[in-house]
């Protein structure tokens, strides 16, 4: 199947975020989109599944004019998209989530669905049981349910957006061997959206790069790392280095008494653990096991079953949020749009949200105050724009921008979750300020990179069970990643 995109732009208020784009995919190949944060690649990649509508250009499919509206109308033309967040309905098991949406609806033969599931399952090596719920699956599992669902409905493109993000190291093989099997004995052509450059150097054929919504080049592979950073940002950007803090003496912010600790899948049972001002620690783990819970904890959103949470010498163990607010306990949630923004409201209401205190806002100091922060913080938005209209990265540093300069403790789910290198290099930098000033700072991530960068000590979650690794700069990644899959042999228990 070979697609060609010509003139494609769409703009959203002032933002030309594809601006007369003209690319071509083939049948047969593996190509990485690239871009910073807001370079446009993933308004492109919607336009082309059919998730958002074209302001002008058209798509031509193995030579034809193709004219759709939806991503149901994309398929029909045998282009599926897997997002970010899988779209499966949470209270469908995973056959019914199989069969949803294909000819027929749920009244499709449960037998023949379940015989075409099993029998695209035993292909790739997936790991799916038919009648499992869907919120028994993890991250990974769920994009393998959305693959089988678009190939059994003879999807030829399939286009992936950051799919790595929150699976396992086996995981991502098993996913990556299908796209490649896909690739190369069915001759589809996979479109691989990510900012994990070594994830693109793995896996594809070519790369096509944007750049503030335009299509700055396309090569095809191999390249180094530093090549394609060049060409995403202009130049290569310089090794990110960190100084040591020496720690002997700091007070302690934060402790936890024996917690025990109860969520949907997992408990975390007498964890106890004391973080001082200044420390930088690390949560590692598959995505629900544990390391999210802790962190709700920490900051008021989840209460202990058992167990006591002292922040700053004060026992709060059950207070609500509001209270470790007024304790300059600052919480950042992996979900921007779902927990830690609103969406519907401009960047002047957020910021109004934080810094104006009476009864009454005065929207022209509020106003003033947006364009500072959005300066400070160097947000691509005006005052009057809409949260959902920003790029996952403006959105963080909006995040950033609604955070207090000087917290007393800061509890981040996945700061730089989809970001670009040089965004997630931003965001660190705004960290290891706070850092520099006595804040303590306990985050996920699922970047083994990212977590032995940046950590003073790593806790690795593994079925509610912890183990600590004391010296995050000893750490290598190959050990943080056998931790993680489970595998204790000579690890000490937190």
């Amino acid at each position: 199947m070979d697609i060609e995109l010509q003139h494609i732009h769409k703009h959203f208020g002032p933002v030309h975020a594809n601006n007369d784009i003209s690319l071509s995919f083939r049948g047969g190949r593996i190509v990485g989109i690239l871009g910073e944060n807001g370079a446009g690649k993933s308004t492109l990649m919607k336009i082309l599944s059919g998730f958002q509508p074209m302001d002008g250009g058209e798509i031509r499919i193995n030579g034809a004019r193709a004219a759709y509206t939806g991503p149901q109308a994309a398929i029909r033309h045998g282009i599926g998209m897997l997002q970010q967040d899988p779209l499966d309905v949470a209270a469908f098991t995973v056959l019914e989530n199989f069969i949803y949406g294909q000819a027929g609806g749920l009244t499709l033969k449960r037998r023949e669905g379940r015989a075409r599931l099993e029998q695209i399952c035993r292909r790739f090596g997936f790991s799916l049981e038919a009648d499992t719920p869907i919120a028994q699956l993890s991250i990974g599992q769920r994009q393998q349910l959305e693959i089988v669902r678009l190939l059994s409905q003879g999807v030829k493109t399939l286009i992936l957006d950051e799919p790595t993000t929150g699976i396992s190291a086996e995981q991502k093989t098993i996913l990556f061997n299908a796209l490649r099997d896909l690739a190369a004995r069915d001759g589809m052509c996979i479109l691989l959206v990510s900012h994990k450059l070594e994830d693109v150097i793995a896996l594809c054929d070519e790369v096509a790069v944007l750049r503030g919504g335009r299509l700055v080049g396309t090569r095809d592979m191999p390249a180094t790392t530093g090549e394609l950073v060049a060409m995403m940002f202009g130049q290569e950007l310089p090794p990110q280095t960190r100084q040591p803090l020496n720690l002997e003496g700091a007070e302690t912010v934060l402790a936890l008494e024996n917690l025990t600790l109860r969520g949907k899948r997992v408990i975390v049972e007498n964890l106890s653990l004391r973080v001082r001002a200044g420390e930088i620690v690390g949560l590692a783990g598959l995505d629900g096991s544990g390391q999210e819970m802790l962190l709700r904890a920490c900051v008021g959103l989840l209460k202990p079953v058992s167990g006591r949470v002292i922040v700053g010498g004060e026992t709060l163990t059950g207070a609500p949020y509001r209270t470790f607010l007024a304790r300059v306990v600052a919480f950042g949630a992996a979900g921007r749009l779902e927990e830690g923004l609103v969406a519907g409201l401009t960047l002047t209401e957020h910021i109004a949200l934080v810094t104006e205190t009476g009864a009454l806002v005065d929207w022209s100091r509020a106003r003033c105050h947006t364009q500072e922060r959005l300066r400070q913080y160097n947000v691509r938005g005006r005052p009057e724009s809409r949260v959902e209209t920003l790029s996952g990265g403006n959105q963080q540093r909006l995040l950033m921008a609604l955070m207090p300069a000087c917290p007393l403790l800061m509890a981040l789910e996945q700061p730089t979750r989809g970001l670009d290198v040089d965004s997630a290099r931003w965001i660190w930098q705004q960290l290891l300020a706070r850092r520099a000033n006595g804040t303590a700072i306990l985050f996920s991530s699922a970047e083994l990179d990212e977590l032995t960068a940046y950590s003073d000590r790593i806790l690795v979650f593994y079925a509610g069970r912890i183990f600590e690794i004391p010296d995050a700069s000893r750490a290598s990644v190959d050990e943080l990643g056998r931790l993680i899959g489970g595998h204790f042999d000579g690890a000490a228990g937190a």
